[in-house]
């Protein structure tokens, strides 16, 4: 009886390591998967920012590159906003100039028909 229950024991212990082999092969596939969509995604992400600077298919795009034309993306972006606000400022302010002018040059014509 004994020995009965030690072949069982064993052939639990044989079908729990059968079911860690299978769950390791899914998730070493799940991450060959994963690193290959990372990879998908970072040449895309390189290709949209600067297609010139993608070489060859094939050619593999570090995570740095992709971080850097990320962060040059969003400087331009920034230095386009400031140069929006900027430019809207001095719109403005040509705007009121503009306003002046044209009630001063009603203020004039008024006045010369006054004179005339």
């Amino acid at each position: 009886q004994a020995e009965e229950e030690l072949q069982e024991a064993c052939a639990r212990q044989a079908l729990q390591l059968q079911e860690m082999g299978r769950r390791e092969r899914l998730l070493r596939a799940d991450v060959g998967q994963a690193r290959e969509q990372l990879e998908s995604f970072k040449s895309q992400v390189l290709r949209a920012c600067s297609p010139e600077a993608v070489g060859a298919a094939g050619t593999t795009v570090t995570e740095q590159q992709v971080i850097e034309k990320v962060r040059q993306i969003s400087e331009k972006s920034q230095q386009s906003h400031e140069r929006e606000k900027c430019l809207q400022e001095e719109l403005g302010f040509q705007l009121s100039k503009e306003k002046e002018l044209s009630e001063s040059v009603e203020v004039f014509k008024k006045s010369l028909q006054e004179l005339q």
